[in-house]
């Protein structure tokens, strides 16, 4: 398990949405300090908060990073993009930019600071995925959350021997400005941080934070029609 109170943190696209969800549940929880990022940051009145520049699709811009927040124990592997992408009819550069940041930053976020996680003891990484990385219907999007769900498994493995504990997280339909357009029920940010880092506290590896993500997950090994959600966010 990783205790929050006493640690420093970092979560990518930290500023808005269930980032910043995330950033004001480890203050709550203790963290003294929390590198907020975004590609544009905006200032926090709070002093704990550090807002620093970060695209992970950049990986000059996610090694500078690294290099100002050596301090980090915990990682939260939030960034992402929400594109119109259906398989058959999207642009290929729609495609190519959904994996370009929900799957290749964030194993550059993991690559870079997993030697600094290491020494710090060991720390936690953290990954939000999707209840789409197991539902058909999701396009480019789901398959994209399906890869960052099969890297964070072959992850957890890697980086086990500096003890650290890798935590996947999967969720049905935050409340955030991503889903807006959908007209489905939604979960608070709070409640999504609050399951969250509950379980990072329990020394769980993953988290499933709502019903519907529980039921999916009991349905992977029935039909694979049955993997269908009417909607994709």
């Amino acid at each position: 398990m990783t205790r929050i109170e006493g640690a420093v943190a970092l979560v990518t696209g930290g500023q808005r949405g269930l980032g910043h969800a995330f950033v004001e549940e480890l203050l709550r929880r203790g963290a003294t300090k929390v590198y907020a990022t975004a590609r544009q940051p905006k200032s926090s009145a709070d002093p704990r908060v550090e807002p620093l520049a970060l695209d992970v699709t950049d990986p000059d811009s996610v090694t500078t990073v690294a290099t100002q927040a050596e301090d980090v124990d915990i990682v939260v592997n939030n960034a992402g993009v929400l594109l119109p992408a259906p398989l058959l009819t999207a642009e290929m550069t729609d495609v190519v930019a959904t994996f370009e940041t929900n799957v290749f930053g964030s194993l550059r976020v993991a690559q870079a600071f997993a030697p600094i996680l290491a020494a710090n003891g060991g720390g936690a990484l953290i990954d939000i995925h999707s209840v789409l990385s197991w539902s058909a219907g999701a396009a480019a999007y789901g398959a994209s959350k399906a890869a960052f769900w099969s890297l964070t498994n072959s992850l957890r493995l890697e980086l086990s021997a500096q003890h650290t504990q890798v935590v996947g997280v999967h969720l049905g339909f935050a409340d955030t400005d991503m889903v807006k357009r959908l007209a489905v029920d939604k979960i608070d940010p709070s409640q999504v941080a609050t399951a969250v880092f509950d379980g990072v506290e329990a020394g769980e590896h993953e988290v499933l934070v709502d019903e519907v993500t529980r039921q999916l997950k009991a349905a992977l090994s029935g039909p694979v029609e049955d993997l269908a959600l009417p909607i994709a966010r």
